[in-house]
């Protein structure tokens, strides 16, 4: 089985610095749904992990949660992609958990979900917290420069190996083609030829 795990906010849809609190805000990234559905039909699983520290804050409740999670399967289904599992740290970073990134509970929590070794598999997120949780547990860091992601590649230290691409749609682009699945596209190729020069 083929496993890949998203970031939520930044990755799959739109991010804000006043965090996404209602289904209402939730706003999918164009292009990051039907990257999912290509994702799947190449036979991977799709599993979300997301820092949620709204929750702790009072912003908003489980209920509203589940409302943006719902807005966001539904997002999925009406691509043709499919989300297999979410999990979701509510506690802030003063509660010091396990489960909040990059702290690597939750990544650990997917490995044992799916029955299957974290090693190598791609951890997609915005923020140096998402890379730092991959690294931890031996997984492939991969920084998407929507969200906080350009931010994050200015300010450096990025775990070793980290690759970095626009978006989700040109990450999973470049997977899939590294994994012989698709064909390059001529996009992928004037992207390529753009960072060489």
């Amino acid at each position: 089985m083929k496993l890949i795990v998203l970031d939520r906010d930044g990755v799959i849809n739109f991010d804000s610095d006043l965090y996404i609190k209602s289904a209402d805000e939730w706003r999918p990234i164009p292009g990051s749904m039907p990257a999912i559905a290509r994702l799947n039909q190449h036979g991977y699983r799709v599993a979300v992990a997301t820092n949620q520290a709204g929750i702790s804050r009072g912003l908003f409740d489980m209920k509203a949660l589940g409302s943006m999670h719902l807005k966001l399967h539904q997002a999925a289904q009406m691509a043709g992609a499919r989300i297999d599992a979410i999990f979701f740290c509510p506690h802030s970073s003063e509660e010091k958990c396990e489960c909040r990134k990059p702290m690597p509970g939750m990544l650990l929590s997917i490995g044992k979900r799916f029955s299957v070794s974290l090693r190598d598999i791609p951890v997609v997120g915005d923020s140096l917290r998402d890379l730092q949780a991959a690294e931890q547990v031996g997984a492939s860091p991969y920084l998407v420069l929507t969200g906080k992601g350009q931010q994050t590649l200015e300010n450096g230290n990025l775990p070793h190996g980290t690759k970095v691409f626009d978006n989700l749609a040109m990450m999973v682009d470049r997977l899939l083609h590294a994994e012989g699945l698709v064909p390059e596209t001529v996009e992928m190729a004037r992207a390529a030829l753009q960072k060489k020069k």
